[in-house]
Order: structure tokens, then C-alpha cells, then sequence
């Protein structure tokens, strides 16, 4: 088959207008995932024998440290830590905590994606010999999150939603958006 130069243009612009069509509908698709997600913090109690904070926007520290000070959970993973935070460097309100014992909370500090925060907390949940894992992140991040956890632990391993406000109550349009295209990332290379 021979081709000029005419067909072979309007070949690589209809392929070209197809592949965008193609990729707009993978984005909306992600950008409802995104926005499905609801908090439950406020609204569902939650146990588990560890627990996992995936650094980011606030409150989901102090998420985890309430539910270890309540004994929702025995051990929290703090993940995404700074390589030279220590534990009162990240949360100052720590002493208002009580009796909580430091070395039931472990700052992990070499992940710096999702998908980092996935592998190094799959190995300190089989060091910690957990049964199941309390994913603490914002309403947001939480599709992204739960879906690349999936992938990384086993299939049978529970995994259980645990969703506060980031920085605000109400989502943030440009927030929604940039976490559609990392999704859809993700999508392709992780889940």
C-alpha cells in the first residue's frame, strides 16, 4: 500500500484526535475515582494491629497518633518522613498524648512517592507481623493510595480506608484534577 503524503497527514491526525479521545476518557474516568472517594474519619470507627500515615497535607498524622493513643491500632507507620525529622519535629503536640510509647511509632524515611510508601510499609508490615494495615491518607490521595497498596501487599491482605480532610473540608478543583493525572499515571505503571 502506498501512501502520499495527503493520507498519510490525515492518518496521523485522526490517530492523533482518537488517542485524545481515548486518554480524555482514561482522565474523566480517574477524576471520578478521585472524587468518589469520601472521608470516614469522622463517621466510622476503625481497628486494625498497624497502621500507615502517608505524609502529605495535614491532620493525617494526627489520625494515626488518635488512633494508637486509643488502641485502634498497636504500631504506626509514619511514611514519607523526612530523613532527618524526628517524632517532635513532626507532631509538637506529641506530650499531650500521654502514656503512648514512642517505639510503637515508626518513621519511615526513604519513600518519597505512593508507590515507595506501598513498598517500604509492606516490609515493616511483615517485620511487625501484621495482620491487617489501617491506610491513613487525604480524601484526594486516597484512591491513588488504596489502589497501589492493593498491588503491592497480597491479595487476601486487609486493607482498611481510613480518609481525613486535607487542607480543607471541601475539596480543592485543581487538587482533584492534578490527582486525576497522577491516577492515571499510576494507572498505566502500577495498577
Amino acid at each position: 500500500m502506498n501512501l502520499n503524503r495527503s493520507s498519510a497527514s490525515v492518518f496521523l491526525i485522526i490517530f492523533l484526535f482518537l488517542a485524545g479521545v481515548l486518554l480524555t476518557g482514561f482522565f474523566f474516568r480517574e477524576l471520578s475515582n478521585v472524587q468518589s472517594e469520601r472521608m470516614n474519619a469522622w463517621t466510622e470507627d476503625v481497628t486494625g494491629e498497624c497502621a500507615v500515615v502517608l505524609t502529605g497535607s495535614k491532620g493525617r498524622v494526627k489520625e494515626g497518633l488518635a488512633l494508637l493513643s486509643r488502641g485502634s491500632v498497636r504500631k504506626l507507620i509514619i511514611s514519607g518522613v523526612y530523613e532527618k525529622a524526628t517524632l517532635r519535629e513532626i507532631y509538637p503536640e506529641w506530650p499531650y498524648y500521654g502514656d503512648l510509647n514512642p517505639d510503637d511509632v515508626i518513621l519511615e524515611k526513604f519513600s518519597q512517592t505512593t508507590y515507595g510508601n506501598a513498598l517500604q510499609t509492606y516490609t515493616l508490615v511483615q517485620a511487625l507481623k501484621c495482620s491487617n494495615l489501617v491506610l491513613i491518607t487525604s480524601q484526594t490521595h486516597m484512591y491513588r493510595a488504596y489502589k497501589t497498596f492493593q498491588k503491592i501487599f497480597p491479595k487476601d491482605f486487609p486493607i482498611i480506608k481510613r480518609t481525613v480532610i486535607g487542607a480543607s473540608y471541601k475539596t480543592d478543583t485543581f487538587e482533584e484534577v492534578e490527582e486525576a493525572f497522577k491516577s492515571l499515571f499510576y494507572s498505566v505503571w502500577t495498577y
